[in-house]
């Protein structure tokens, strides 16, 4: 059968490769597209990365087709050359980077690509070379007592994120942004590596971000809405592969009460195959009578492959391939121990786009921890929540547009932890890897415990950004309770101010993104002289620059 024939049994719409979600130019430009009402689109932006062709008009030629037949059923695209940068002088400040990693010094990405379509089937195929000085730097304070550093391993035992990645420079080539789909009208079916985003925050996604490299999935999700007479849908639906990085906390050697704190993961005991099993979902509705508002859920579960395929006899029940469809409660758990083997979170979100006043509104809101059933969800709402809000709105002012952003994201345990503690996010009990792929959460960036408050302003004019932010962290505030609240020191926080200056331009053949953040951290790791006089004195204050430079060359090919 010819080709020609064969692709008659296939309905297809004009199918684009995906927008890379490290590519900060194109995701900020279409984003402010659609504020502005430059672009009108039915896509909610809870379900990344973007396919291209549904923004054509804002991107312009920079993935240019160099080989078609007449009827365009086979395409050969480029998807021009990435070189992404970054610096930091002290310590890692490290934000959603994909595969690059926390690391003090130079580090950069190269990533060219193609983009291959032949009726339903499209190949994308973008691997990083990712190189790292990975210099070392100051990590938790040498000085605390003993008994401080036994805390700090609650968390790092439970967690797979060391400080360090190794001792020596990172050069490696991963299949980076690469996918292989079959394509349907508005649905796609395929595996990739991508990184993927959930949810509608900016800065913080909760839930799924692109802070860690990408991990090997399958994914089942839609190209663009699917219309029906109550509104619009939306979803991805993956179960995929999460590895671990392979590095250890600092000091594994230190000791506390007679014993070493420093406890090997599943996989540094032997059990090489234990990798992690995830599988999660994000749906989103658009409904038909509100202009604007997309409403929707996500969840995941991960487990270690043991339990899923039955393997040791400390893993009891018996295998499921498909945990984030059941058990939501844990009064639906049909044997012992359950809960306990596996790592779950779930929550909501919602956007809300008002396109006369040029501006929008979301916020998510998730838990880490299944509820025992409804009434124990309504009882103890704020038990093991986090929660990002955020608003984006332009103002035109002397015939230029200034893009104003604030958002406020809460990962560190409310007071409820008291009576009921859940640990901090990403970290788990039996899953000792936590929520984590390579060392880095696939969540928000600022991690377990942590705070964020951001707010930005932004000159537009044409393909021209020029803006200044300031971001205020509170560095994992849930290990500051637990460490320091039986000496009730309030001096003692580890707080971020940081102020970013940023810069975006499109030349002929270029796409730039740069920022340039000044960062003074105050009590640096919590490192405190309990001594010193007068009694409200300054920690370990230190200054650090963190330099991103995102170019993308998409050239006249």
């Amino acid at each position: 059968m010819k080709l020609k024939n064969l692709l008659l049994f296939f309905p297809i719409y004009i199918i684009g490769q995906n927008i890379n979600l490290n590519n900060d130019f194109n995701n900020q430009l279409i984003r402010y597209s659609v504020l502005s009402n430059e672009i009108n689109t039915d896509l909610s932006f809870n379900v990344r990365p973007l396919n291209v062709h549904s923004f054509s008009e804002v991107l312009g030629n920079q993935y240019k087709t160099i080989l078609s037949n007449s009827s365009n059923t086979i395409q050969l695209k480029t998807l021009g050359i990435d070189y992404f940068i970054e610096y930091n002088s002290h310590h890692p400040y490290n934000r959603n980077n994909g595969t690059m990693i926390p690391n003090k010094g130079y580090q950069h990405i190269i990533s060219p690509g193609i983009f291959i379509k032949t009726g339903p089937l499209t190949i994308q195929f973008k691997p990083e070379h990712h190189f790292s000085e990975n210099k070392e730097f100051d990590g938790f304070w040498e000085g605390h007592y003993s008994v401080i550093w036994a805390k700090r391993y609650r968390l790092w035992n439970h967690i797979d994120m060391p400080e360090r990645f190794g001792n020596t420079n990172h050069n490696k080539t991963t299949f980076g942004q690469s996918s292989i789909r079959l394509n349907w009208k508005s649905l796609s079916l395929g595996v990739s590596n991508e990184n993927l985003w959930w949810g509608p925050s900016l800065r913080n996604s909760i839930m799924m971000s692109n802070h860690a490299e990408g991990f090997r999935h399958i994914t089942f999700n839609t190209l663009k809405p699917i219309k029906t007479f109550i509104g619009n849908f939306e979803w991805q639906v993956i179960t995929g592969r999460l590895e671990s990085s392979g590095f250890t906390p600092p000091r594994t050697d230190i000791e506390y009460a007679g014993r070493k704190l420093y406890i090997p993961k599943i996989n540094q005991q032997g059990r090489t195959d234990d990798w992690r099993y995830l599988q999660g979902y994000v749906f989103s509705y658009s409904p038909k009578w509100i202009d604007g508002l997309s409403l929707g859920i996500i969840r995941w579960v991960q487990m270690y492959s043991a339990l899923v395929e039955g393997k040791y006899w400390w893993m009891e029940g018996k295998p499921t391939y498909f945990p984030a469809f059941q058990n939501f409660f844990r009064s639906n758990d049909k044997y012992e121990n359950y809960e306990a083997q596996t790592n779950q979170a779930a929550g909501v979100f919602l956007r809300w786009l008002w396109k006369n006043s040029k501006a929008e509104i979301y916020a998510e809101f998730h838990h880490n921890d299944s509820k025992t059933n409804f009434r124990d969800l309504l009882l103890d709402s704020d038990h093991s929540r986090a929660a990002t809000i955020g608003l984006q709105k332009i103002f035109n002012i002397n015939n230029d547009d200034f893009l104003f952003n604030w958002e406020w994201t809460q990962m560190e345990q409310t007071g409820g932890r008291l009576i009921r503690n859940a640990g901090s996010w990403y970290e788990h009990g039996w899953v000792y890897d936590g929520y984590t792929n390579k060392g880095e959460v696939l969540g928000s960036a600022i991690g377990p415990g942590s705070n964020s408050h951001y707010f930005s302003l932004n000159r537009i004019s044409g393909k021209e950004l020029i803006g200044i932010g300031l971001e205020i962290i509170d560095n994992d505030n849930d290990f500051y309770h637990e460490a320091f609240v039986s000496e009730r020191d309030f001096k003692r926080n580890w707080k971020d101010i940081n102020i970013h200056l940023k810069y975006n331009k499109s030349f002929n053949y270029f796409n730039l993104s740069s920022n340039l953040v000044y960062i003074r951290s105050l009590n640096y790791q919590w490192e405190f002289d309990d001594y010193a006089t007068p009694y409200y004195h300054p920690g370990r204050d230190l200054d650090n620059f963190h330099l991103s430079l995102k170019l993308t060359y998409f050239g006249n090919w």
